[in-house]
């Protein structure tokens, strides 16, 4: 008879199980090496907000087409027209070539600002005045903005002015509201004369004189009065600066018979006061030649 003794293994069992290990480990590795897909973003719901990079809009960005809250226009092309700053703001252009020019209504932020030159009882109401922008060339070569209130009546052809002496580059070395010159709350014309600058309204009496200045009209505008000094009968030189410039010979921002300032105005119909005898004001053109 057989006697029974321990059961044997076969050696095939060990090979499978090792073929087993190796399988797993390998998966394992696999698993390990692969990266986990993305998971699928969920589609937000009507108007929720999305964030991240998602492709952007193609539709235009409106503008506003309102004449007192646009901000200030960039500069185009020379001669293009177009709405200046907001009345009352000051003027701003882009850093930009050409010529942009601008007449709005006196509204009630810039009636505000031109409290020191207007005032009840001027010879005209502030609803016959308007406010006009206009680019012009500095001393230094460059373009910047200007400001000026003149008349209604004559608004567009002093633009047509300064769009002319833009295009000859005539240098004007300041174009601010004379508002800004005030001493004690009234415009001051000496100040403003002082810090060479060009101005147009300012409801005042003609200088040594009692009755209105053509400026109270707004129909009278006043050019580099350092270069174009105005000179009384007796021989006095305002502003004081202007003493440099007589006689009177060629020079950047100085204005002599004849040349292209005294033309640009004499095609809209006003007169130079440096035509006349006495006094004589360089600096002056008006509509009515006063």
């Amino acid at each position: 008879m057989t006697i029974d003794g321990p059961t044997a293994r076969p050696a095939g069992g060990r090979r499978v199980r090792a073929a087993t290990a190796v399988v797993t480990a390998l998966a394992l590795l696999a698993a390990c090496a692969s990266p986990a897909p993305d998971p699928v973003p969920a589609r937000p719901s009507a108007g929720q907000a999305t964030t991240g990079t998602a492709a952007p809009s193609t539709a235009p960005t409106p503008t506003s087409t309102s004449a007192t809250t646009a901000a200030p226009l960039a500069m185009t092309d020379t001669d293009t027209a177009a709405r200046g700053p907001a009345p009352g703001a000051a003027p701003q252009h882009a850093a930009a070539t050409g010529f942009v020019s601008g007449v709005q209504p006196i509204d009630a932020t810039l009636a505000a600002r031109m409290a020191p030159s207007w005032r009840p009882g001027c010879p005209v109401p502030l609803a016959d005045l308007r406010y006009v922008t206009v680019t012009h060339v500095g001393f230094d070569g460059a373009d910047h903005p200007g400001e000026l209130v003149v008349s209604a009546r004559t608004a567009d052809a002093i633009v047509s002015v300064f769009a002319e002496l833009y295009r000859q580059r005539f240098p004007i070395a300041s174009m601010r509201l004379v508002d800004d010159f005030a001493i004690d709350g009234m415009a001051d014309d000496a100040a403003s004369m002082a810090a060479n600058n060009t101005s147009a309204f300012n409801c005042r009496a003609v200088t040594g004189g009692s009755s209105w200045s053509e400026h109270s009209s707004g129909e009278a505008i006043d050019i580099n009065p350092v270069q174009n000094p105005y000179v009384s009968s007796s021989g006095a030189v305002q502003p004081a600066a202007g003493a440099a410039f007589l006689p009177r010979s060629p020079g950047p921002g100085v204005i002599l018979p004849g040349d292209p300032v005294v033309q640009a105005f004499a095609r809209i119909g006003w007169s130079w006061g440096g035509a006349w005898t006495s006094p004589v004001d360089h600096q002056h053109f008006s509509a009515s030649g006063r």
